[in-house]
């Protein structure tokens, strides 16, 4: 095969779009939440060791997906076999170790953190994600914990703790939306989800009471002035509207096929919500 391609494939299984968005998240959570200045390359590194994280985590969950991939995303390296198993594995176990090196050189909390989200990754793809709602909390909780790990790189963790819990809502509802997405495949590979066990209908109930909670959350920053006023403009104008717009499509019979564009709203609507919250400090 040419080692162009093969290049491209070891990219693509890490979901480049997804480790970028961590990248991002990393750097927002340590600008929103820094006391006094850091110096661009720790704010560097600690976001790089997180990315590497998450590309480790989509590629360990590609292998134990590989069945239900065939049917719900058969272009991914390894149904297609751009990669053979050993090859991502080891792949795998690389960006884990670089991720630990940087970590632990920056402080024991950061490396802490660092290792129990490798951890929760692993047995979310070989366990919870077997278990209806219990692997979605995992990941949104995962992602909450990215803003935290900001938190502590900037020495103040409390101040990510808004956009942590921002960032828990709007991932568990996408988390849901891609499981309802997935349920033929999911149902042949044996993975009993909240939708593949409840249904369609509660899933989509259980969506719309987590968005209006996740609406309702985001007037609290501002009604308590925890940020200004550039914060509630963004929130009111562009992310509340996309989310009311998201359950508009979900719960429209004629558009239950556009669950791809909804979940890419909602991850648009995070980054939106970043950009809410780092205006508003």
């Amino acid at each position: 095969m040419d080692l162009s391609k093969k290049i491209l494939a070891y990219i693509k299984i890490t979901r480049p779009l997804n480790v970028l968005i961590t990248f991002l998240v990393v750097l927002v959570a340590i600008l929103i939440s820094q006391n006094e200045q850091i110096d661009l390359y720790t704010i560097l590194l600690a976001s790089i060791a997180a990315s590497l994280v998450a590309a480790a985590g989509n590629i360990v969950n590609d292998i134990y997906d590989i069945e239900s991939d065939k049917i719900s995303h058969p272009n991914r390296v390894l149904v297609l076999g751009t990669l053979n198993k050993t090859e991502v594995k080891l792949e795998y176990l690389i960006l884990n170790f670089i991720s630990a090196i940087i970590s632990i050189n920056l402080s024991q909390t950061l490396f802490a953190i660092v290792f129990i989200s490798a951890l929760l990754l692993f047995i979310y793809s070989a366990y919870l994600k077997k278990i209806p709602l219990i692997g979605n909390i995992t990941i949104a909780l995962l992602t909450g914990l990215a803003f935290i790990y900001g938190g502590f790189t900037s020495g103040n963790p409390v101040a990510a703790i808004v956009p942590a819990v921002f960032a828990f809502l709007i991932n568990l509802i996408r988390e849901i939306v891609k499981d309802i997405q997935d349920i033929e495949g999911d149902t042949k590979a044996g993975v009993i989800t909240f939708p593949i066990k409840f249904g369609f209908k509660k899933s989509k109930i259980l969506i719309l009471i987590i968005t209006i909670s996740l609406i309702l959350y985001t007037l609290y920053p501002f009604i308590t002035e925890l940020y200004k006023i550039e914060y509630f403009v963004v929130i009111m104008v562009f992310v509340n509207p996309l989310l009311i717009l998201s359950l508009k499509i979900l719960f429209d019979p004629k558009k239950e096929n556009n669950l791809s564009v909804v979940s890419n709203m909602l991850k648009f609507n995070m980054m939106l919500g970043l950009i809410a919250i780092y205006l508003g400090k």
